[in-house]
């Protein structure tokens, strides 16, 4: 790569508002996650009572619709990251690319 071209890229104010962007996007998704996810292993840990819990007369506790809520959760912020990428950081990308071509 052009040494010129990778510095007008960098100095990019596009280029800076998408690493930025998607920099604190990720780190959001990721906290989120972190909190979910450990937050039921935490439940798992010191509130067994809780997630043993029957739901109704069957044998299902409530420990299951939960961890099925996490794994949920997880489809649900890949979706709004895949979203999201296709849409602001792609248009971003592509103002970005048009501007290095000049």
């Amino acid at each position: 790569m052009d040494i010129d071209l990778a510095s007008r890229i960098a100095a990019s104010p596009d280029y800076q508002a998408l690493k930025s962007r998607r920099s604190r996007f990720g780190w959001t998704l990721t906290l989120s996650m972190m909190v979910v996810y450990y937050g039921f292993i935490l439940l798992v840990a010191f509130k067994k009572d809780l997630l043993s819990q029957r739901i109704g007369d069957g044998v299902m506790t409530l420990g299951m619709p939960i961890g099925l809520g996490v794994i949920l959760f997880t489809i649900l912020i890949t979706g709004i990251y895949v979203y999201r990428a296709n849409g602001e950081f792609d248009e971003l990308t592509a103002r970005i690319q048009k501007g290095a071509q000049r």
